[in-house]
């Protein structure tokens, strides 16, 4: 949905951790790439508990440090920021609200996509050798805790499901510039 003129991306996964798969980059291949092969393997240990947690301050803090760098080295760009930060909510850790702080600070909203439903479901057991034995983990949906999220981010809360996908993509870059 990016007109790909002078925009730029980059994509971290985060989880306990964050976990940087492109860096700011005017190459959709680059992103398209990464994308295409998420589905097939994850960049994290399936088996280790810590990577179900929803550490959304470990994300935004990443994303603020690659900012900062990238105006270290080429300056400032005179592109919108933004943060689009895409999870189920739950069981989220850290202090969020300083690293909010932060991103307002520096006048970049963080808009969030829910992901999931209420109701929820169980995550499916990773495949293959386990050498620790995951215990079934319910995903659910906490609208509640992302709306504050995007309240308190300066931007706005979407959610998957409720309109096409395309849609919501131009809605998220249309809010941004």
């Amino acid at each position: 949905s990016l007109s790909w003129r002078g925009d730029r991306v980059a994509l971290a996964l985060f989880a306990h951790i964050a976990s940087p798969q492109v860096r700011l980059t005017k190459d959709p291949n680059a992103l398209f790439f990464f994308l295409d092969h998420l589905r097939d393997h994850s960049p994290f240990r399936l088996e280790d508990l810590p990577t179900w947690d929803t550490n959304i301050e470990e994300g935004i803090r990443w994303g603020l440090r690659l900012i900062q760098a990238d105006e270290q080295l080429f300056g400032k760009s005179g592109n919108p920021k933004a943060f689009v930060v895409i999870t189920d909510g739950q069981a989220w850790s850290g202090t969020v609200a300083n690293a909010l702080q932060e991103a307002r600070d520096r006048h970049i909203p963080v808009y969030v996509v829910g992901v999931g439903t209420t109701a929820g479901g169980i995550i499916p057991a990773p495949t293959g050798p386990q050498e620790t034995q995951v215990g079934a983990i319910r995903s659910v949906l906490d609208r509640p805790s992302l709306v504050q999220i995007a309240v308190s981010g300066g931007g706005e809360y979407f959610e998957i499901g409720r309109e096409p996908d395309r849609e919501l993509a131009f809605r998220i870059i249309d809010r941004a510039r």
